[in-house]
């Protein structure tokens, strides 16, 4: 049984030392797009070797291994990023590695996995789902389980990222990390708060998937009986028990997102500083964007910690985001059924900047009068404020908006 004792900052180090060859020194980017009350800056772990910053735990516990336990093979679970970190880690290392899958997994996580050699299985339901059929995988092939974050190895692999931030930027105020099962932020914080005390050290979990945030809110590790959020990479319902342990020392709040703000999250960073972020990796962005950080004035590293999103997903996302930030919008206006009334309509609303995408036209129900009918109008707008004006403007001209 591991404690928090089992880890140290000897421990991030050597880890440090194993992945100077294998994991890169992810940039550390100013963002002046980002930064208001502010100065925040991107810590670009979706542009590492295989999309996110899971390689680094995962190779430095499969390094770890005896020869003989490297002969009888790997078994891990992951919903995609831990299970590219395993795969490539093991086609290094002449491995042999069976990675378990939430069935529901995006296709792009299950084929880069894939790629790297590795042995996929499909399990029906969750990440916990498959954490308990890779658990039964390994008793019956006599195998290692690489947990993907309840580990001390794992989490000083982790930890690593946290030494790379303070190397990158002397006057750290605070970091922003998201959470799953807490591997990430335990290691970040560990190493950050063991050299750096004042440094702050901020989670954030999707408000779909909470479960570290509800069991610290409760003192108690809390199962949640579902998680729905798009952002696979931290919907888990339990934590760790190790990580539990170490963000209550050493992680001073937990803060969560919805699903609309991860999505605007997600469009922001496509726009506006070309990074190309998954669910997961977006959640510390939102809790910038969406003031959820008690901050003024600071420098704030915010932890991108993935950017493999499908991009079937990212095109859904994009549209939510869009909607969330009043940019795309849609209108339903109850007209008389006659000529020019279309005319009149895009009038206005080209009047007032905005761009129709979309027109639906049809008969009103049976409650109103014969010759009514309402039309339906997607719209590009700039955000809210110009939304409302087109509506105060339509208004203002007659016209009855549903």
């Amino acid at each position: 049984m591991t404690s928090k004792n089992d880890l140290s900052l000897d421990r991030v180090y050597q880890a440090a030392f194993a992945l100077k060859d294998v994991a890169r020194m992810t940039d550390l980017i100013y963002s002046p797009h980002f930064s208001g009350k502010n100065q925040v800056y991107f810590k670009t772990e979706n542009l590492q070797v295989t999309g996110s910053f899971k390689l680094r735990g995962a190779y430095y516990k499969i390094s770890t291994l005896s020869e003989k336990e490297k002969e009888a093979g790997i078994v891990a679970c992951s919903a995609g990023n831990h299970a590219q970190g395993v795969s490539l880690a093991a086609e290094r290392m002449g491995i042999k590695a069976t990675i378990c899958m939430p069935d529901g997994a995006p296709i792009s996580k299950v084929e880069a996995t894939k790629s790297y050699g590795a042995k996929v299985k499909l399990v029906k339901g969750t990440y916990d789902d498959a954490y308990t059929y890779a658990k039964k995988l390994c008793d019956e092939e006599h195998a290692t389980f690489i947990h993907p974050f309840d580990d001390p190895d794992v989490i000083a692999g982790q930890g690593t990222i946290g030494l790379e931030i303070l190397e990158q930027l002397e006057n750290v105020d605070a970091i922003v990390v998201p959470i799953g099962g807490g591997g990430l932020i335990a290691g970040l914080a560990y190493a950050v708060k063991s050299l750096k005390p004042d440094i702050k050290i901020y989670g954030v979990q999707a408000r779909e998937a909470a479960s570290m945030a509800d069991s610290l809110k409760y003192d108690e590790q809390i199962t949640l009986l579902t998680v729905n959020t798009f952002a696979d990479g931290i919907a888990v319902k339990h934590p760790g028990d190790l990580t539990f342990e170490l963000i209550k020392e050493y992680v001073d709040e937990v803060f969560t997102v919805s699903e609309d703000e991860i999505a605007a999250a997600i469009l922001a960073l496509i726009e506006k500083q070309k990074i190309i972020a998954e669910g997961a990796g977006a959640v510390s962005v939102a809790a910038m964007m969406f003031d959820k950080i008690p901050l003024e004035g600071k420098n704030v590293v915010c932890l991108v910690s993935g950017g493999n999103i499908d991009v079937n997903i990212l095109s859904r996302v994009i549209t939510r985001g869009l909607v969330t930030s009043g940019r795309n919008s849609t209108l339903q206006i109850a007209l008389e059924d006659k000529p020019g009334q279309l005319v009149d309509v895009s009038s206005i609303i080209a009047g007032c900047g905005a761009n129709v995408i979309g027109v639906h036209y049809g008969h009103s129900d049976p409650n109103t009068a014969v010759t009514s009918c309402v039309l339906t109008l997607e719209i590009e707008t700039r955000d809210f404020e110009q939304l409302g004006e087109i509506r105060k403007t339509l208004t203002e001209k007659g016209f009855k908006l549903v």
